[in-house]
């Protein structure tokens, strides 16, 4: 008899999880925006930049990079549907870091990963996480870094509840605010969680806005304008991969002071080039970095002269480490790459957010 009741539940519970009831997303908050503006909901920039940025610059704001969904479920199984704009594959970047979904769960007030969305092309349906108990968890969803996510719903096992959250946490007021290149935009993390200011946003319990654009963190003012909307705790402009000394000499000051005359007080943090690890090789590459390193250490110099204050400049000497290991190609950081990235960053950004 005992045997007999032990496979019906068996059964049941394979049921149960098989039947996951679906909810749109778009009832849950959305933390990593700047604006809410947009042409549609899982996109970066303001639609009225859609006739004014360059276009691969518009482009790339329609990528869901740094976008997190926040919900709170009993369900012993969460899945999700979604589906992407563009379907885009990579060389050097793994299908569930462009296009993929990554879950995190808050277990006693820190994020713990319990699954990926494995991606299957444009349109997707994964389920994440299974056969656990039927507890209240908070929930924190990341979206694709090099993709974006048109559509999305959750699932959950048909007798369970899928609700708000219940827990402000990562703290939305005063988020932290990312300008930067590839790299800041995610790439090549395994998953989308692996973002250094995803990694970040766990660490801190601080809302992270990333506005990486890759290969297009070429200081384009508008950019400005829209970082200066926010109001943040702290800005961070990692933007010399992709600017050109040149670019930097134009337009870093005027960059600068776009989001400064909004922001008087807030602390803003340059970073300078990443000692990329094929630079010990490629002598081209060693020159463009010590180039770029040194105008901004130049520009910092000079605003600091004529008084600038709360601003502060990251050496690159230790951001990925010292032993060649921590990037695909050279260039772009792999998990590894981001999580040394995150350690040197976390203590300076807790140390001046409010």
């Amino acid at each position: 008899m005992r045997i007999r009741v032990f496979i019906l539940g068996l059964l049941l519970a394979a049921s149960t999880q098989a039947q996951l009831l679906y909810r749109d997303a778009s009832v849950f908050p959305l933390l990593g925006k700047a604006t809410d503006a947009t042409l549609t909901r899982y996109e970066r920039l303001p639609a009225s930049l859609e006739s004014v940025s360059r276009k691969p610059l518009w482009d790339l704001g329609r990528n869901s990079a740094g976008l997190a969904l926040r919900f709170r479920s009993n369900s012993t199984c969460i899945g999700a549907k979604w589906e992407v704009r563009d379907n885009r594959s990579m060389n050097h970047m793994t299908p569930t870091g462009i296009k993929g979904l990554d879950l995190y769960c808050l277990q006693d007030g820190k994020w713990v990963f319990a699954g990926s969305g494995r991606p299957q092309g444009k349109v997707n349906e994964a389920t994440i996480v299974k056969n656990m108990d039927p507890e209240e968890r908070e929930y924190l969803l990341y979206l694709s870094l090099y993709d974006g996510v048109t559509s999305l719903a959750i699932g959950v096992d048909s007798l369970s509840t899928l609700d708000q959250p219940t827990v402000d946490l990562p703290v939305r007021e005063k988020p932290v605010v990312f300008y930067g290149t590839s790299i800041l935009q995610g790439g090549c993390a395994s998953r989308p969680g692996m973002a250094h200011t995803n990694i970040l946003e766990r660490w801190l319990n601080r809302e992270c806005i990333n506005l990486g654009f890759s290969g297009n963190a070429l200081l384009d003012l508008e950019i400005a304008e829209l970082i200066a909307t926010v109001d943040a705790s702290m800005f961070v402009l990692d933007f010399l991969p992709n600017a050109t000394v040149e670019q930097m000499k134009e337009r870093a000051e005027k960059f600068y002071s776009i989001v400064r005359s909004k922001h008087p007080d807030t602390p803003i943090l340059f970073v300078e080039d990443p000692i990329f690890t094929h630079s010990r090789f490629d002598k081209r590459v060693a020159r463009e970095v010590k180039a770029k390193n040194e105008t901004i250490a130049a520009i910092f110099q000079s605003m600091k002269k004529t008084g600038e204050k709360n601003i502060y400049l990251l050496s690159s000497k230790d951001i990925i480490g010292h032993d060649g290991e921590a990037t695909v190609d050279g260039i772009h950081f792999t998990d590894l790459g981001f999580m040394r990235y995150a350690e040197v960053l976390y203590p300076l950004i807790k140390k001046h957010i409010r």
